[in-house]
């Protein structure tokens, strides 16, 4: 029996989130630089290829947030086309992996092959999606379907959109161009590209004109945390992002998710688990606090304080004090919510039970109403000095907490610099990161298989 002294190092994974689509993002900041400028897209590209990050990740953004009907502006604003900026940093960048949130409720299988099998030939092999579906109909307003589909029809449309995109992946082997210049003949197989699905969401046949790209397919990220979620990703994914940021939490969904692996077929190693991770530096332990502190407090305006207060009270707020005391009305539990679009809507069921908790906290700690807001909302996940804060991300993947992380600095787009430069050697020295590329694709960087379509002798013998 193996004891943790005798387990094998584990190569830390690392993963740099380009910041925005959230409030966690100080904007406000002078040291904060555009967020759809590729200027800025670029240096923070270029920031985690320097440390030798595995791949830099797009969230997605197919609508602005809105409260009381308005843009919600303590948010950044605006996001470019996931394939447009990536493609545009394939041209910059040599081996970073590429990383972008498709959604899956409101596209259609085969655009998004398409696009994402061209970003991989682009970029020589560096693509990887990030499967999402939508659950509000907020955001399908927006869509010539609109509305929303329930959650159970949601994950079935997301299963038959991804294995119907890798039947279109795999209707090419590789091996058909032939571009033979003395024969004339380019294609061995004049079939190369045929493909027919028929299921209860999609019911297409044709030709997928991009031929078999560097990785075959792309690198299949997911992020669901529900049941559905989990076996999904079980079944489907290359990597799954998680929320839990304690070193008990993340064990117990590291151990949750693997263990589901074997009834498809597949073992722990296909599968990595890669939470996302904030971070403030400092010299020391305690200059890392502090910076911790006021960084909450910049992502925490009062303004900030009060529209979250309304994500759970769901009515305007404007007239209170945000460095008062909580409302002693009691949560409008109207059909109509203020958060329209918003995970608050689906974290917080119970407004009348949350409004309780938190006045008795408030009350306990003589917090007032944007004091509560910094204490319950999202913490840093490692803060410290540069060698704390590689020990501990180092001592949680060695305790099977998560494989990696995916990175997301609070300012855009030097937040990534420092941690590039203080950490990632500490790491290195350590013999858990690379200090070196040491292949050319996502699939090499990840230390994931490359999926075989089968070759044109397999197809005569079959």
């Amino acid at each position: 029996m193996s004891t943790s002294q005798d387990k094998p190092r584990k190569r830390i994974h690392l993963a740099a989130h380009f910041p925005g689509v959230n409030n966690t993002t100080v904007w406000s900041d002078p040291e904060a630089g555009s967020h759809i400028e590729f200027s800025s897209f670029a240096h923070f590209a270029r920031t985690a290829e320097r440390a030798k990050f595995d791949f830099l990740f797009l969230a997605e953004g197919l609508r602005l947030r809105e409260q009381g009907g308005l843009i919600y502006d303590l948010d950044v604003v605006g996001r470019p086309d996931t394939f447009t900026v990536l493609t545009a940093l394939a041209a910059v960048t040599e081996h970073l992996g590429l990383t972008g949130t498709i959604n899956s409720t409101f596209n259609e299988p085969y655009e998004v092959a398409r696009q994402f099998a061209s970003l991989d030939h682009l970029s020589g092999g560096r693509a990887a999606w990030n499967v999402v579906t939508s659950w509000d109909a907020f955001t399908g307003e927006n869509f010539r379907r609109g509305g929303f589909l329930a959650q159970e029809d949601r994950y079935s449309r997301a299963k038959e959109f991804l294995s119907t995109a890798n039947e279109l992946f795999d209707s090419w082997h590789g091996d058909e161009i032939v571009a033979d210049q003395e024969s004339g003949t380019f294609l061995r197989d004049a079939k190369a590209g045929a493909f027919a699905h028929q299921g209860r969401h999609f019911d297409i046949q044709g030709r997928f004109n991009v031929p078999r790209s560097p990785q075959g397919r792309p690198v299949v990220f997911q992020a669901g945390d529900s049941e559905e979620g989990r076996e999904f990703a079980a079944a489907d994914a290359d990597a799954i992002f998680s929320r839990y940021a304690t070193l008990e939490e993340g064990r117990a969904f590291y151990t949750d998710v693997k263990r589901r692996l074997a009834r498809y077929g597949r073992t722990p190693d296909q599968l990595l688990i890669l939470p996302a991770a904030t971070f403030v530096l400092g010299d020391t332990d305690a200059e890392a606090e502090e910076l911790s502190r006021e960084v909450r407090r910049q992502q925490v305006s009062g303004a900030t304080a009060i529209r979250h207060l309304e994500f759970v009270w769901n009515r305007d707020l404007s007239g209170y004090d945000p460095d008062g005391p909580l409302p002693d009305i009691d949560p409008d539990l109207g059909e109509h919510t203020i958060a329209r679009g918003r995970a608050q809507v689906r974290m917080y069921r119970d407004p009348l039970a949350t409004a309780r908790e938190w006045r008795e906290r408030a009350a306990a700690n003589k917090w007032s109403i944007r004091d509560l807001v910094i204490e319950t909302g999202n913490r840093q996940a490692f803060v410290g000095s540069p060698s704390t804060v590689a020990e501990t991300i180092d001592r949680f993947v060695q305790a099977d907490a998560s494989d990696g992380f995916i990175l997301v600095p609070h300012l855009t787009p030097g937040g990534l610099d420092t941690f590039a430069d203080t950490v990632v050697p500490l790491l290195q020295e350590r013999g858990a990161f690379r200090t070196e590329y040491e292949g050319t694709t996502l699939r090499d960087h990840l230390g994931l298989a490359h999926p075989d379509a089968g070759s044109a002798a397999d197809r005569a013998a079959s």
